[in-house]
C-alpha cells in the first residue's frame, strides 16, 4: 500500500483540519503520514491565542484535533520555524505534498493620519496579548482612559470591545492571560464605542454573538433604534438569511437597552474614520458621517478591520494570502484556510476548505518520493513533539484547577518548553 508524506505547516484550525481530511481519504489505494509543523511551543493556532476567553464553547473544538493527533502516523513538530530554520524548498524535496496552514496573524492599517500614535493598536496585537501569546506578552495597553474605540464590524471587533466594556472579575474563570486579567482590573475604561463604516445591514458581526451582549451582567449595550429601522428600509423586503438575523438581533439590543450599569458598549455605524488625534498620544477619532464630521474623544483606539498573511519565503505572496488556485500553489506546494482565502468564515469553515483542497492533492498524487522527512533537517532545534504537548496541556490543566479555570497558560516560550521537555 503507496504510503504518502505529507507536511502540513501551521497547527491551526485549517492544518488539523487538512489532516483530517487527509486521514478520511486513506483506503486499501494509499495511506498517509502527516508532519504538522508549528512555529510555536504550542499548537491549536486562534483556537488558543484567538477565541475570546469568555466563549470557552468554541474552544472544544480541541477535543477534535486531539483525536486526529492520536493517529499513529500523525506527529507534531512544534518550536520549528519554517522559511528561517528549515526552507520550503526543503519541505518541498522530502515530502510528497507540502501545505501551508499558517493562517492571517497581520493586522490590516486603516492608512489615515494619527494611526502611528501610542494607544493606536491592531486587533492582531491586542487579541492574543489577552490571550497569552508568547510573541505578544509585552505588547502596551493604556487603560487608563475612560473611552476606547475599536474600529471595524466583524466578531473580532466585537470581541475587542467585548473584552474591554465587561466587568473583569467576569474573566477570573476564563483562561484570560493573568496579565491581562490584572490590566482589566485597574482599568479607568468605561466607554466602548464599536464603530463600523457602512449601515447595520452591512455589518459582518453573526447573530450568534450579537444575541449574547443583552446577557452581559454588568454592561450597558446601546445601539440607536433609528440606525436599525433604517438599516431595515435599506435592506428591503426579502434581506438575505443573515442579514436578516443580524437586523433582528440588533433591533432587540435597541428596543431593550440597559442604563444602569457604569460600563457601556456603543455601536456607532455609517461612520468613517478620517484621523486619529493626539500629539504624545491619543486623544481622540475624528469620524465622517452622513451628517458632517464627528469626533469622539478617546485614549485608545483598536483596529479590528482585517488580517493578512505573514510571508514564507519560497511561497509566493499577494494582497495578503498566498497565490493559489483553488488551494494549489505549484509543482507538491498547497495551502488552505486563512493563508489561501483570506480572513472569513468561522473555524468549522475550514473543514470543508481542507476537504476540498485535499481531493485536489490526492488527483495530482503519482508515486510516494520515500526522500526522508523533516527530522533529518532538524539539526539543533528544540522540538516539541505530541508527547511533549500533552506534558504542557496537563500542566495547564493542572493550574487551573484549584483557580476554577480551563487552565493557566503559560505565557514565555522557556516556560513551555520547559513544562514539555522536562
Amino acid at each position: 500500500m503507496p504510503l504518502f508524506k505529507v507536511a502540513i505547516v501551521g497547527a491551526g484550525p485549517a492544518g488539523y483540519f487538512a489532516a483530517q481530511a487527509l486521514q478520511n481519504q486513506q483506503n486499501e489505494d494509499r495511506t498517509f503520514a502527516i508532519d504538522l509543523i508549528e512555529r510555536l511551543p504550542t499548537p491549536w493556532g486562534l483556537v488558543r491565542s484567538g477565541v475570546a476567553p469568555d466563549h470557552p464553547k468554541i474552544k472544544t473544538v480541541s477535543k477534535v484535533f486531539e483525536k486526529i493527533a492520536a493517529d499513529p502516523n500523525f506527529r507534531l513538530f512544534a518550536n520549528v520555524e519554517i522559511g528561517s530554520e528549515i526552507s520550503v524548498a526543503q519541505l518541498k524535496e522530502k515530502y510528497d505534498a507540502v501545505v501551508i496552514a499558517t493562517g492571517s496573524h497581520l493586522g490590516k492599517s486603516l492608512g489615515i493620519p494619527g494611526e502611528e500614535l501610542p494607544g493606536s493598536l491592531s486587533a492582531a496585537d491586542f487579541v492574543p496579548w489577552y490571550n497569552s501569546h508568547p510573541d505578544y506578552v509585552d505588547v502596551k495597553v493604556p487603560l487608563d482612559c475612560d473611552t476606547a474605540v475599536v474600529i471595524g464590524a466583524g466578531n473580532v471587533a466585537m470581541d475587542v470591545a467585548r473584552m474591554l466594556a465587561l466587568e473583569p472579575s467576569e474573566l477570573d474563570p476564563t483562561d484570560t492571560a493573568d496579565h491581562a486579567i490584572d490590566a482589566f482590573k485597574a482599568s479607568a475604561v468605561r466607554d466602548v464605542y464599536i464603530s463600523a463604516r457602512r449601515g447595520p445591514e452591512h455589518a459582518a458581526f453573526t447573530s450568534p454573538e450579537l444575541r449574547e451582549l443583552p446577557k452581559l451582567e454588568h454592561t450597558n449595550v446601546v445601539i440607536n433604534k433609528e440606525d436599525i429601522d433604517a438599516a431595515i428600509v435599506r435592506a428591503g423586503a426579502e434581506p438575505e438569511k443573515e442579514v436578516k438575523s443580524n437586523l433582528d438581533a440588533m433591533l432587540l439590543i435597541a428596543e431593550s437597552q440597559k442604563s444602569e450599569h457604569e460600563r457601556t458598549m456603543r455601536f456607532l455605524f455609517q461612520h468613517t474614520p478620517k484621523q486619529i488625534l493626539g500629539t504624545d498620544r491619543v486623544e481622540g477619532v475624528v469620524y465622517s458621517t452622513p451628517n458632517g464630521d464627528v469626533t469622539i474623544k478617546c485614549g485608545l483606539v483598536i483596529t479590528a478591520i482585517g488580517y493578512q498573511a505573514a510571508g514564507i519565503d519560497g511561497v509566493p505572496y499577494e494582497n495578503g494570502k498566498v497565490v493559489n488556485t483553488d488551494g494549489r500553489v505549484n509543482e507538491n506546494l498547497y495551502v488552505v484556510g486563512w493563508a489561501k482565502r483570506g480572513p472569513s468564515g468561522v473555524i468549522g469553515t475550514n473543514k470543508s476548505d481542507a476537504a476540498a483542497v485535499v481531493e485536489l492533492m490526492i488527483s495530482d498524487l503519482k508515486t510516494p518520493k520515500a526522500a526522508g522527512d523533516i527530522s533529518q533537517l532538524l539539526t539543533h532545534q528544540v522540538v516539541v513533539d505530541q508527547s511533549a504537548w500533552q506534558k504542557i496541556n496537563e500542566a495547564e490543566v493542572a493550574a487551573g484547577e484549584p483557580k476554577g479555570k480551563p487552565r493557566v497558560k503559560s505565557v514565555k516560550r522557556d516556560e513551555l518548553l520547559k513544562l514539555g521537555l522536562s
